[in-house]
């Protein structure tokens, strides 16, 4: 009834940079559609990691079924009771999911592209390989996507080397990685756009709806309250069958807290609200055009989305975020250009803070400013000359200068491979410098801290690049 592939983990293979999926480590659990939907749920339970099950009839290839799928579809009201024991070409049939198959001779590279095409609600869900006429396999998506890593940190190598080897083609070899690193950030930003605005729409909806509701649903609850007041005035010795459920119940406290209560439903409403906003605010990473903004609304959407890695503890310390935010009028830029820039300084931050807190812990060290009170600074102030200075300090080990000098070459980077790309800071600097006409510095002294200062006009020139 199945036939499990054994498993191989990504970065233990030797992969190529012409590497094919069927190099990859394939599931291929299959089972009959006559089966039960319990069969389902005791294969996923024995392989946690499993992505999917491949369905068959009569041995013959039927489609797949994605554990997601499966499990958000048996989590619903009475799906249990209506699929668990009944075959499972029922819920197959109910479900009808969007497959996508690649033939098993693809590239990684092209499958990856392909998967990344999909629409949002199937974003994740595993691909399915077709290795021969007879035989299929599936790929969790995060397995492609770490395949895809390893050839990526590949082609940087060679990338490298023959920057090495040939100095005479130095120029066009320059102009070649520009070009790939302005095309890796369209469409890395223009994915990532069309996915926060996303999510922001589908929490959009239900919590307007509820938002909504909440003002009648006030209303009701006091005229209610009201009702039982004149009921308890004009009535003062009820029935004992309503004075014990009175009692039950208690009334009285019922009363003063109900409404107490639906306040801190609105609260929370309304910071949903705001989180949806600063996720509207930062979907703006795929506009091309430029407009009028508050530059503090970009960078409080960029902490939003880095909240989570804010709140890390390591050691038991985690960063804090002090603003010191000045009188800045709305500027002219591309806003979600901007946000970019704000997030790879501010990702770099807190990579470096987590990393030196570590390493002190681990060597003893007395940099108590780090060890006890690890922050990042944001500073605006508005220039005489009419520029906005944005700047950005943590309170780190510093940055050595010879690393420096380096810090805006495109594929520099000090991060162990997979980690980092070297991409950053170099198309941050691009941003800021050919597409605002600003100025991009960090200062940084070893033992003290970095400074990032981002300067840029209130109004853009007409003569700044626009081919970023």
């Amino acid at each position: 009834m199945l036939a499990i592939h054994s498993m191989t983990n990504t970065h233990e293979l030797n992969l190529r940079l012409e590497s094919t999926l069927q190099e990859l480590p394939m599931w291929q659990i299959q089972v009959e559609l006559d089966c039960p939907g319990d069969e389902l749920i005791r294969l996923f339970s024995q392989e946690p990691l499993l992505p999917g099950i491949i369905l068959t009839k009569n041995q013959s290839f039927r489609g797949m079924i994605s554990r997601q799928k499966f499990f958000e579809n048996m989590s619903r009201p009475y799906s249990f009771g209506l699929f668990s024991r009944r075959p499972i070409e029922n819920l197959y049939n109910f479900l009808q999911p969007d497959l996508l198959m690649i033939p098993g001779e693809t590239t990684v590279v092209e499958a990856t592209q392909k998967a990344l095409q999909r629409s949002l609600h199937i974003a994740y869900e595993p691909i399915l390989v077709a290795a021969t006429s007879e035989k299929y396999g599936l790929i969790d998506f995060h397995q492609l996507l770490l395949a895809y890593s390893q050839i990526y940190a590949l082609t940087l190598t060679h990338l490298q080397f023959a920057e090495e080897q040939s100095q005479l083609a130095k120029a066009g070899f320059q102009d070649l990685q520009n070009n790939y690193t302005r095309l890796l950030q369209n469409e890395k930003m223009a994915a990532l756009g069309q996915l926060v605005a996303g999510i922001a729409h589908e929490i959009n909806n239900p919590i307007n709806f509820i938002a909504g509701n909440l003002v009648h649903a006030v209303g009701y609850t006091q005229d209610l309250l009201e009702l039982i007041c004149l009921y308890q005035q004009k009535y003062p010795e009820p029935a004992k069958k309503i004075k014990h459920k009175i009692s039950d119940i208690d009334l009285e406290y019922i009363a003063s807290d109900f409404p107490n209560l639906l306040v801190s439903m609105k609260l929370g409403c309304d910071r949903i609200r705001q989180i949806v906003q600063s996720l509207r605010n930062f979907s703006r990473l795929d506009e091309a055009e430029k407009k009028i903004v508050d530059i503090h609304e970009g960078i409080d959407s960029t902490l939003l989305i880095l909240s989570s890695r804010l709140k890390e503890e390591i050691n038991g310390k985690q960063i804090s975020i002090i603003k010191e935010y000045g009188q800045i009028p709305p500027i002219e830029c591309y806003a979600g250009l901007l946000n970019q820039v704000f997030m790879n300084i501010l990702s770099n931050a807190i990579d470096a803070i987590q990393e030196a807190i570590v390493k002190n812990s681990e060597l003893n060290s007395h940099n108590s400013s780090l060890l006890n009170k690890p922050a990042i600074w944001i500073r605006t102030e508005l220039t005489d000359d009419h520029q906005v200075n944005i700047r950005i300090i943590d309170n780190g080990t510093g940055i050595p200068e010879e690393i420096q000098k380096h810090l805006f070459d495109p594929f520099f980077t000090t991060k162990p491979v997979g980690k980092g790309t070297g991409l950053g800071l170099s198309i941050s600097y691009q941003i800021v410098v050919e597409k605002h006409g600003g100025q991009l510095q960090c200062l940084s002294t070893i033992g003290k801290g970095t400074e990032f200062i981002i300067q840029i006009p209130v109004r853009l020139s007409s003569d700044v690049k626009h081919n970023i």
